[in-house]
């Protein structure tokens, strides 16, 4: 009889902990709601690549603050590349889920490699520049004298481009000012600049804000030459589009969070970007030209003029304008030939975040 009382007592006590446990755990659930449904379909891992400067910026603060964890995705790789071009590059090697790269050269990879890609947001618009030694270039048209060194990345980039809109729009030369252009990454230009090998460099921002700091004038910027200018966006495989939506809805998410947050925190995002940018060392793609880098200097207030003067940080992107540089692309002979801009776009989940 007292064995069966005790019995008793001990599974109104186990009834009562389970009770008590389900009720704490439903508390526990009410208090972070958000978070519960960023983690409930568990972690996916993706290979992440950005170019190395600070057109990234909304990647870097991400990986910063811990977003990508945040929203159950882990980065397996986050390479970093000098260029656009070199980054649309290795698309084709299929080793990359997702990118942070330039609108112009993910047009080129779709375009002229075949390489199945969609623009899912966008990142900033502007971002470019063009820096000249003040001794030798006072305005645009000293460009076409034939002393005049040009620096400028290769054909079928965003600079190439902005090199053909200025030469339109200032009326110069095309033969005279493409023969001073010699072909180097933004990098190359600045240390060039620097050693007065060149005299001018069209570059990508954080290289302009740099040379400025270094004595240099900035002539021109991308938003004297190319008014709504589509800079970055982020772009994703068709393969993680048709088989893990769920991923690319969390990485718009995070990037919209993400160029939110540096717009409210202009100061502290410039001190993220500078770091990760000077942190991220000899470790950037092509391996030859890494070692660059690190010969570098980036100051915060370099950043911060990059992000809040240079660049307007958005993930807005304007269809019709993403068309219009394809046909400006095309124009020029940077791809094969036009194509329709919804075959490169899927805003959906944009949409869905506004």
């Amino acid at each position: 009889m007292k064995a069966s009382v005790v019995r008793y007592f001990l599974v109104l006590i186990f009834f009562g902990l389970v009770i008590s446990s389900l009720s704490f755990s439903s508390e526990r659930a009410k208090e972070t709601p958000v978070l519960a449904d960023k983690s409930r379909k568990g972690n996916k891992t993706i290979n992440l690549a950005i170019e190395f400067n600070s057109h990234a910026a909304c990647a870097h603060v991400a990986k910063h603050n811990g977003w990508f964890e945040e929203y159950g995705l882990q980065i397996n790789t986050y390479d970093s590349y000098m260029t656009g071009m070199a980054l649309a590059s290795a698309l084709a090697r299929g080793s990359i889920d997702a990118a942070y790269i330039c609108l112009i050269p993910a047009i080129n990879a779709y375009a002229n490699a075949g390489i199945p890609i969609k623009v899912v947001a966008g990142t900033h618009k502007y971002g470019y520049g063009l820096a000249v030694n003040p001794d030798k270039i006072r305005t645009v048209k000293d460009l076409e004298n034939p002393k005049i060194r040009i620096g400028c990345t290769r054909e079928g980039s965003p600079t190439d481009a902005l090199l053909h809109k200025m030469i339109e729009k200032y009326n110069l030369d095309p033969t005279t000012v493409l023969t001073n252009v010699r072909r180097m990454n933004s990098t190359e230009q600045l240390l060039a600049l620097k050693i007065g090998q060149l005299d001018a460099g069209i570059m990508g921002e954080q290289y302009p804000t740099l040379a400025e700091e270094l004595g240099f004038t900035l002539l021109l910027t991308a938003q004297d030459l190319w008014p709504d200018m589509q800079g970055s966006v982020l772009i994703v495989t068709d393969d993680l589009l048709k088989n893990h939506g769920d991923i690319v809805e969390s990485l718009v998410r995070i990037t919209r969070l993400s160029t939110d947050w540096i717009a409210d925190h202009p100061d502290e995002a410039a001190a993220i970007v500078a770091s990760e940018l000077t942190n991220i060392g000899e470790r950037i793609f092509p391996t030859s030209v890494a070692k660059l880098s690190t010969e570098l200097e980036i100051s915060p207030s370099a950043v911060l003029k990059s992000l809040t003067m240079r660049m307007i940080c958005t993930t807005d992107i304007d269809s019709n304008e993403v068309q219009n540089t394809i046909d400006y692309a095309a124009s020029i002979g940077n791809i094969k030939q036009r194509v329709d801009a919804v075959e490169i776009l899927d805003l959906r989940w944009l949409a869905h975040d506004q």
